[in-house]
Order: C-alpha cells, then sequence, then structure tokens
C-alpha cells in the first residue's frame, strides 16, 4: 500500500444484514460453473495509480474479455484513499459494491470479519496457491479462511543514496538501529546533510516495534501489547532516533517534505517502500543515476530481529455479487503468473507469485532490490478487524512523543486505553 495503511477513524464492527450477502459456506461449497458457460457482466473497482497503472490493468482486462467472450467486465477506477470506505458503505447496504475490488491487505480481516468478501478456498479464484509466496498469502486469510488472492506486495527497506554514504566513508548500510543512530552522526559531520527523516506516520514505525519484539495487540492471548516493555523500548529508540539523527519535522506535511529531502539530498536515508522509488529518481540526487540509490532491509533491534510489515494489494470478490463465477474467473486471470509478469513490467510493482520472479522482472533495480527484504524481513500485520482503526490513536499519540509533549510510556499507556475502546474483550497486558 501507497504510503503504508489507511489511518481511517475508528469504526465498530457491526454483523452484515442477511440481506446483504449470503452464506460463506454457502459460495465456498457450490459447484464452479465450467468457465466456457460463465457469462455476464462484473464490475472491478481499480486503486491502482490512475496514470501510470491503470493502462497496464485495462490492457488486461481486455485479454481477458477476449479468453472469456461472454463475460463483459466494467472497469471503475476509485481513488486508493476512497475506497475503503465506499466500499464498506456499498457493501453493507448491498446497493453499488462492486463484484471484484482491489483492496489494502491490511483490511482483509475487517471485510472478512463483516462478511463483506466471499472465502475463495476451493473455488477457482485460488489457482495454484502454492505459488504464492507465504508472506503476502498470509496477507489474504482470516480465521482459518482465504479472501482474497495476492496481486502485487510491497514491504518497508532502507533505502540510502550510495555517493553520501561515500563521503561520509560508510561503506555499507547499518545493520542496527544503534549503527542508524551512529552512522547518520557521521554523515552529518563529514557532509553536512542529515542522517535520516523521520516519517510520523505510525504504519512507518512498526518496523522499530517488530524489530524489538513488540506489536500492538496478541490475538490468542486477547492482550493489547503496545505499552509493554518492548514497545516502550522501541519508542525510546525512535525518539532517540528523531532528536539524534533526523531533520526536524514539519508535521503538517512530513511524508511530502520527507520524499523531498530524500530525492534531492538533503538526507542521506530513509525508511521507506518500493512505491516511493518512481519518485526518488526524478530528484537530484537520483535522476540520471539510478545506481546511486541503495536497498537494504530495515535495521534490527534488540534480539537481532529485523521486521517490517508486508504491504500490497489483494482481489477480493463482493460475498453478495450476482455473479460469482465471473468474479472467481477474473480473479483467477488477474493474479495469474502471465498477468503479475506484465504488471511487474510494465509497473515495477513486486509480484506475489514466486514464478513471476523471471529474468526480465528481476532486471528491474526496484523489483531486484527490494525481493530479498520481503524475502527476509516481511511479516503480516496483526490480524484483526479493527487493525485499521488502531493507527489512529498510535499515530496520535507517537506525534506527541516525538513533539516532547508526552514521554513515552505516558503516550503508550495512553494509546492502550484508546486501543481497550476499540477492542472489546482485551485487557491490556
Amino acid at each position: 500500500m501507497r504510503r503504508g495503511i489507511s489511518i481511517a477513524a475508528a469504526v465498530t464492527v457491526i454483523a452484515l444484514s442477511a440481506t446483504a450477502c449470503g452464506s460463506s459456506d454457502d459460495n465456498a461449497s457450490s459447484k464452479p460453473k465450467d468457465p466456457k458457460d460463465v457469462s455476464g457482466t462484473i464490475t472491478y473497482w481499480d486503486t491502482s495509480d490512475a496514470a501510470t497503472e491503470a493502462p497496464t490493468y485495462k490492457a488486461l482486462i481486455k485479454q481477458f474479455e477476449a479468453k472469456y467472450p461472454k463475460i463483459k467486465v466494467n472497469y471503475q477506477s476509485v481513488p486508493f484513499t476512497d475506497v475503503e470506505q465506499k466500499f464498506k458503505s456499498a457493501a453493507k447496504s448491498g446497493k453499488g459494491a462492486p463484484d471484484v475490488v482491489r483492496t489494502d491487505v491490511g483490511l482483509m480481516a475487517e471485510y472478512a470479519s463483516l462478511g463483506y468478501i466471499a472465502p475463495l478456498d476451493g473455488t477457482p479464484a485460488l489457482q495454484n496457491a502454492s505459488d504464492f509466496n507465504s508472506g503476502p498469502m498470509n496477507t489474504a486469510k482470516y480465521n482459518g479462511k482465504t479472501y482474497g488472492v495476492p496481486s502485487v506486495t510491497d514491504t518497508l527497506g532502507l533505502l540510502y543514496n550510495k555517493d553520501l554514504f561515500k563521503k561520509a566513508g560508510i561503506s555499507k548500510a547499518p545493520a542496527t538501529w544503534d549503527e542508524f543512530i551512529a552512522d547518520s552522526k557521521t554523515i552529518k559531520q563529514k557532509t553536512g546533510t542529515y542522517g535520516t527523516y523521520v516519517n510520523p506516520d505510525a504504519y512507518f514505525l512498526l518496523p522499530l516495534l517488530y524489530s524489538n519484539g513488540a506489536d500492538m495487540a496478541d490475538t490468542s492471548a486477547k492482550k493489547i501489547t503496545i505499552s509493554d516493555d518492548k514497545a516502550v523500548t522501541a519508542l525510546t529508540t525512535a525518539k532517540k532516533i528523531y532528536d539524534e539523527a533526523s531533520m526536524k519535522v514539519d508535521f503538517a506535511n512530513a511524508y511530502q517534505n520527507m520524499q523531498t529531502a530524500f530525492k534531492n539530498g538533503k538526507v542521506a536515508m530513509l525508511i521507506q517502500g518500493p512505491w516511493s522509488v518512481s519518485d526518488d529518481l526524478t530528484g537530484s540526487a537520483f535522476k540520471g543515476k539510478e545506481d546511486n540509490l541503495g536497498y537494504a532491509p530495515v535495521p534490527a533491534g534488540a534480539g537481532g530481529q529485523a521486521q517490517a510489515p508486508t504491504g500490497g494489494h489483494n482481489l477480493a470478490v463482493y460475498q453478495g455479487s450476482k455473479n460469482l463465477d465471473a468474479g472467481y474467473l477474473f480473479t483467477q486471470f488477474m493474479t495469474s503468473t502471465a498477468s503479475q509478469v506484465t504488471i511487474a513490467e510494465k509497473t515495477g510493482t513486486l509480484p506475489t507469485r514466486k514464478s513471476a520472479y523471471t529474468s526480465e522482472v528481476t532486471s528491474n533495480a526496484k523489483i531486484a532490490g527490494f525481493k530479498p527484504i520481503l524475502e527476509q524481513t516481511a511479516r503480516p500485520r496483526v490480524a484483526l478487524p479493527q487493525v485499521g482503526s488502531l493507527f489512529t490513536p498510535l499515530a496520535q499519540n507517537y506525534v506527541k512523543i516525538l513533539q516532547g509533549d508526552e514521554s513515552v510510556k505516558a503516550g503508550l499507556d495512553a494509546t492502550a486505553k484508546q486501543f481497550q475502546q476499540l477492542l472489546p474483550g482485551y485487557s491490556i497486558g
């Protein structure tokens, strides 16, 4: 997902009315039609970038319609920032929802818990599942069932300016957060350039939490863990990075300012995702010199862990679709190896299938740079329907901690109490 995860306002999980969809078990067990007999029109909501990515998806849809001439696809481009609330509103009412939707992986558990999307195990949508990398595949699962098919994937890594590293006498990317801070100080001292720019969005805090063995909650124990000792260690490190290694943040426009500073050589390294690389390469530090952009895993924390969230998008089939069979076939086609190769070659996004990492695909420096990072460090976010809502209080208190308005412990304690309002039955661990 671009720029992390949607941090929409908190929502209360509600049960989907019987008029909006059918039984999950009924859909999973119904016998699919022979593909040559499937007909009708389906609507597809695409959240890919309208300018740079959507043309590739539209071309694939034409290929799908040529293969299945009895099926027509009503393609609709929906802005990524709008699709969550638009889809939930349509699915809840049972009116106007698409048959297939491209959804951020962080929303799968919520959509599944509400009954908005169909389980796909045993359907034509989920073909050759063993070919999918385990990280993306895990994002599609909830309560033992598979509710989506991985389309593209991403994670957070460490992007760095090789020229600035060389000028500072640094030969490799920092492997730990302590090295990250030390290298930042060396870079500032020897080049006059800041080491990094801290993104105050809570999604970008996840590598610090994960690398220190912390998380937002423990679903097996039904405990909120955002204020435990490991989380305190993680946030204490984040505060130290901000105080000692970062250019000071304009909190009103942090993401754009971070990008501008990095691509124009004002900071030496960022925790960022592959979605930023095309923009990075337009800046004076990297334009015409793509090799100056370095890729490395996020630094490790206590215990030597280096972990970052698995991001990306899955295709999901609306539970209340009047044409499930066509939706299954469309999902299968758009996530096939051939389609993923085309998408990767044309858009530079990372495939979810192992077989899609052809020599042509991995000739793209961004894909080649992030592929090992995904394999080494990516892990799924906590599988809670409310996970998107948890980012709002965490982000609010994270900013207060960075600005010095709250201590680390006080900010995390406040976050835990707000989490408790969103997670009925959970205790603060």
